[in-house]
């Protein structure tokens, strides 16, 4: 077989631009740095992140929290917008936020992004908005990857993901051990839809034919950039509640894919039960919204999306008030969402349907009560 006449094939021919990915390395070099402490070495740009672990050795028994994640079908509507130094927010948020839950500290992580086609200035957004959120977790971005895959991915498409480690004293882990009757449920806001259920949201705009670009009155803004509003990163937050309160805080459930209750069943023990008030806080308008616009049943909209809250504490009945106004403090809206109680106390009412077992856990259950306040 000869070879074609001519120049031949080329990487750059192939659809693979290396300058590009060089340019945008130089466009976001200065928000990773601005994420490094003394602890991170060697600087910026080696083949592996250097973190220095010296001060654990500090700890009488460090355990390391690990964390993966991505954005998912969020990263449409940043592209429709062709906004993209927002969605390292979510991507951040993700991640760290798994994290915190054992009560561990996120100490650094790291990026990879793939795309159709390098744009140095698309892809340095993207990577200055992940550094942002890495500066309010108070985490190191030591590394990360951009991979172009063109034929794969369309030209101006592109998905992220990233992963963080993290430390927690052993006895300090948070936990179902730690849960027992008697606690309250502290809710966190969240700050919208954060990064789950756009699979859903996407289908109901879709059928709907409402376009990103349409201004709704009961969001006070247009449909997009309800849907691009960045998710909240609580890491540094919930540390500092956890510290604040002295013990007081027993658990963490950070609220994503699969809704409020599933996620709150797989913090607590076998035998407990959550009893979660639903008229406990007013819906926010956005999830009423793709409720009546899509026709989306309840239970559907329960088990997919946060509805408004984005974290739940999960502390000693003594520490509710601490809690509650140190979350004020900080600018998180917080209110008490429920209890926990002994699964027995609640035979006479367990022809309620009760959420448990979860991503494969097998531990407590919540049980939902009333009805959402809606505007």
């Amino acid at each position: 077989m000869s070879a074609p006449q001519g120049a031949g094939v080329t990487y750059a021919a192939a659809g693979v631009d290396t300058h590009a990915g060089d340019k945008a390395v130089e466009l976001m070099k200065d928000a990773v740095r601005a994420t490094h402490g003394p602890q991170v070495i060697g600087g910026f740009g080696g083949f592996a992140g250097l973190y220095d672990a010296s001060a654990l050795v500090g700890y009488r028994r460090p355990l390391l929290a690990t964390s993966t994640d991505g954005v998912g079908t969020k990263v449409a509507i940043a592209q429709a917008m062709d906004i993209h130094d927002t969605i390292g927010f979510d991507l951040v948020g993700m991640v760290v936020d798994d994290i915190v839950v054992v009560g561990a500290k996120p100490l650094f992580m790291t990026d990879y992004i793939a795309c159709g086609r390098v744009v140095p200035e698309r892809i340095a957004d993207i990577v200055r908005g992940i550094a942002a959120a890495c500066e309010v977790a108070g985490t190191a971005l030591v590394g990360g990857e951009t991979a172009e895959h063109p034929g794969l991915l369309g030209p101006d498409e592109y998905d992220v993901a990233g992963a963080a480690t993290g430390v927690v004293e052993a006895d300090g882990l948070l936990g179902p051990e730690r849960v027992r009757s008697g606690d309250v449920l502290i809710a966190l806001g969240s700050s919208g839809l954060h990064s789950n259920g756009y699979s859903l949201v996407r289908k109901v705009i879709e059928v709907a034919g409402w376009g990103l670009e349409r201004h709704v009155p009961e969001l006070g803004r247009t449909l997009g950039e309800e849907l691009l509003v960045p998710t909240r990163v609580y890491a540094s937050d919930c540390l500092a509640l956890v510290e604040r309160a002295a013990g007081g805080v027993h658990a963490f459930s950070h609220v994503t894919g699969g809704g409020l209750a599933a996620n709150v069943a797989r913090v607590l023990p076998a035998g407990l039960v959550a009893e979660v008030a639903r008229d406990s806080w007013q819906l926010p308008p956005v999830f009423d919204l793709v409720r009546t616009l899509g026709g989306v049943p309840w239970s559907d909209l329960e088990n997919t999306l946060n509805l408004g809250v984005g974290m739940v504490a999960i502390v000693a009945p003594e520490a509710v008030d601490g809690v509650v106004a140190h979350a004020a403090e900080l600018g998180l809206p917080a209110w008490e969402l429920g209890t926990v109680r002994a699964l027995e106390a609640l035979r006479d009412a367990l022809e309620t349907e009760l959420v448990s077992g979860t991503k494969g856990v097998q531990a407590g259950a919540v049980r939902m009560t009333g009805a959402y306040r809606t505007a």
